[in-house]
């Protein structure tokens, strides 16, 4: 087997993308090594043209039970197979070695197919568990890895003759980034902020400021920015319901919510009658489709238009001396907080525990 795919190790680019994808999708992890080494640079990402496939979805659409026919050496199907549990429990090992081979080969873990569904996404609608663990560990390392990455200065070439010892001696340290908060509280999805070094096409993910400034597209499923970023997609309603009622298994409560998107976590809030809901958001076309949602109608719903990084320090702070503060009135306080925001670092989720979260949430 490997040698025939040497021998054709030349093939056209459409050729070897296909062999990639079936060998994904057969789990066929030796030749799959061997593609992955001989071929072009990228060969763990390519796509199929028809239907968007990645390796990694063929790998995990070829896992599929619903796929797989339960019929062998002529017994009909729905009949017990002598060894058919420890073959998928096989087959499930072969897809997981699969899915493994190819991350650590430089697959793309949130990459689109036809159907705009991450390899995750896909997965997760499959109830393929142990894959979908898997996509998503690789892109909480991602993000992690791109939040240290952001930390780093970047080196001046100021001589080709310099000292190589010397250089590493003056290299800078990279700044320590605090633990994210348990599951236990609300956490957030973002993506990393890039370094200002590249032009902004170049970019290879988005910042708050390009993202604020970029028109968005809706669709039933998802937001998408100009770069065909998810904002935003409906498979996260199951995660925030459940998150919604943790936070507020009661109604009454005082909700803070940063970062609208679709409304999905500000449905479930409103399901919970809060005796008061205030969101903050920032992107002008979000605030657009609130408006024309009704959001702004709602009456213990109150909006605050901008970055949280503006709008929270004014709740927070309150100067009994300022005469339009009207009978004395105090620092907005919640039961419970919400924060899911798009285009932002790791360290602006840092800032906004270490500066805001003791100033904003109630005891008890």
């Amino acid at each position: 087997m490997e040698s025939a795919i040497l021998q054709e190790s030349d093939a056209e680019p459409a050729v070897e993308t296909q062999r990639v994808l079936t060998a994904a999708s057969n789990h066929d992890l030796r030749s799959l090594r061997t593609l992955l080494r001989i071929a072009s640079a990228g060969a763990a990402s390519v796509q199929d043209p028809e239907n968007g496939y990645t390796p990694l979805h063929a790998a995990i659409a070829g896992a599929d039970p619903s796929g797989k026919k339960p019929q062998a050496n002529g017994v009909p199907s729905g009949e017990h197979v002598e060894g058919q549990a420890e073959e998928q429990e096989s087959d499930n090992e072969d897809a997981i070695s699969t899915v493994k081979l190819l991350l650590q080969n430089g697959a793309i873990w949130n990459d689109l197919d036809k159907n705009d569904e991450t390899p995750g996404c896909l997965a997760l609608r499959l109830g393929l568990t142990d894959l979908y663990n898997l996509i998503v560990d690789a892109g909480v390392r991602a993000e992690i890895l791109l939040s240290r990455l952001d930390e780093y200065e970047q080196l001046k070439d100021n001589s080709s003759n310099e000292d190589p010892d010397t250089e590493l001696e003056t290299a800078p340290e990279t700044a320590s980034i605090s633990t994210p908060p348990s599951s236990e509280e609300p956490t957030t999805q973002v993506e990393e902020s890039t370094s200002n070094t590249l032009p902004p096409s170049q970019d290879p993910q988005p910042n708050q400021p390009s993202y604020l400034a970029s028109p968005l597209s809706f669709h039933p499923t998802r937001i998408l920015d100009a770069s065909s970023n998810s904002v935003m997609m409906t498979w996260e309603t199951q995660l925030m319901a459940q998150t919604a009622t943790l936070l507020a298994p009661n109604p009454g409560l005082r909700i803070l919510n940063i970062g609208h998107g679709m409304g999905i976590i500000d449905t479930e809030f409103q399901s919970q009658s809060p005796s008061t809901h205030h969101i903050i958001e920032a992107h002008p076309e979000i605030l657009a489709r609130m408006r024309e949602q009704g959001w702004y109608e709602k009456g213990d719903v109150v909006i605050h238009e901008g970055r949280w990084q503006d709008v929270l320090p004014k709740l927070i702070e309150v100067d009994d001396d300022d005469d339009n503060n009207e009978d004395g009135k105090e620092a907005q306080m919640f039961d419970a907080i919400y924060f899911d925001t798009f285009a932002e670092s790791y360290s602006a989720l840092r800032t906004f525990f270490e500066d805001f979260v003791i100033g904003l949430l109630d005891e008890g």
